[in-house]
């Protein structure tokens, strides 16, 4: 088995959700597990699935004021994610695969390990939260950088919060969509085409499967161009 590495692409946020949705919903090749790095063309935030869009606009009204952004819905859960300065990815994991038919936590655990090591190969003191101090304040979907939850990845010297996901199960899958927020690794320089082969390569080996650069699949041009439609318009954006 083989571990898909996509080419990285740089699109507007409901385009990437909607190719991201896309990549779990059409497999070529049922049993392979895809992994791609993308990038934002606009200042973006995402937001959780289940999140309310009042709340939603609440926090960015504090955290970005007036500033034209470009705002999706993901679909997956978790909280309101900043990409203006983060590292994006995403992983999908094939209905069958003994990783998705793991609990979500131990699924986050293992990707997060894989990352934490990757940064470590970068001399990043990254470790992944094993306890959640309640002192911290309430745990759930809020604002993703804002507090660590259980497995997410943290600075060990200054507990901030480096890298968390969310995801999504169906009957195709896991969707796994993760962030690694730039800011949280202090002024560390990253070589971050190396920290990219050493975090595939790290999941390849969590997934006991081969990491192999892989053409962009077939995807259909116009369900891509109808769900990223879909995924702009109001009644996505504010559906709760």
């Amino acid at each position: 088995m083989i571990l898909e590495t996509l080419p990285t692409r740089t699109s507007g946020a409901a385009e990437n959700m909607a190719i991201d949705f896309l990549l779990l919903q059409r497999y070529p090749r049922a049993t392979t597990p895809r992994f791609r790095h993308y990038g934002w063309r606009a200042h973006a935030f995402t937001f959780g699935y289940s999140q309310k869009i009042a709340f939603v606009r609440e926090q960015l009204a504090a955290i970005a004021g007036d500033a034209p952004l470009d705002l999706c819905r993901r679909p997956t859960g978790g909280g309101l994610v900043d990409h203006r300065d983060d590292w994006t990815y995403t992983l999908v994991i094939p209905r069958g695969h003994p990783l998705e038919e793991r609990p979500a936590t131990q699924s986050y655990r293992v990707i997060h390990e894989a990352l934490a090591d990757a940064l470590r190969a970068q001399e990043i003191d990254a470790i992944t939260k094993q306890v959640v101090d309640e002192s911290e304040g309430p745990t759930g979907a809020g604002v993703c950088f804002q507090r660590a939850e259980i497995h997410d990845v943290v600075h060990a010297t200054t507990g901030a919060k480096i890298a968390g996901a969310a995801q999504k199960r169906n009957k195709h899958g896991l969707l796994f969509q993760g962030s690694l927020w730039r800011p949280a690794l202090g002024a560390a320089g990253i070589d971050w085409e190396q920290f990219e082969t050493d975090f595939v390569a790290q999941l390849a080996a969590a997934l006991e499967v081969t990491a192999e650069p892989t053409p962009w699949p077939e995807l259909n041009d116009e369900e891509v161009s109808g769900l990223t439609e879909q995924y702009s318009t109001p009644e996505w954006i504010a559906y709760r």
